[in-house]
């Protein structure tokens, strides 16, 4: 299970600053069980990372990084140290055999992703014939 710093800073450090489609990417990862998403490090070959390196290569500041690309983003974007982010430390703790924790963070991120949606679906909505009397 996740701990109360680890949402916490998932919350409030890593969701605000990923783009929509390195969520989709991250999500589809995670319900795929996909071996190019890993634990211990943050790249090993290209296409394989943890989750920080999958959310830099969909962000446009970090996108051209290569094996320091989650570094950078988790330094430089979400404002948090690389070694210390608890979030990265769960993820690397839990490996493949703690199936409750990718589950929980799955949960999180599908939660964030369909918030996403609805508030763009708010937003799009045309109000002008609401507005204007005929």
């Amino acid at each position: 299970m996740l701990t109360k710093e680890c949402l916490l800073e998932l919350k409030t450090a890593w969701i605000p600053n990923v783009t929509d489609c390195g969520l989709d990417s991250l999500v589809d990862l995670l319900e795929h069980n996909s071996p190019l998403l890993i634990h211990g490090s943050f790249t090993r070959t290209m296409p394989m990372g943890c989750l920080a390196t999958h959310i830099a290569w969909h962000h446009p500041k970090t996108e051209n990084l290569m094996l320091d690309a989650g570094i950078c983003w988790l330094n430089r974007i979400a404002g948090l140290n690389p070694a210390t982010s608890r979030v990265v430390r769960e993820w690397d703790d839990c490996a493949t055999y703690d199936v409750e924790v990718r589950q929980e963070l799955l949960q999180v991120l599908r939660e964030e992703r369909e918030t996403r949606r609805h508030l763009d679906e708010k937003i799009a909505v045309n109000r002008i014939a609401e507005l204007v009397e005929v």
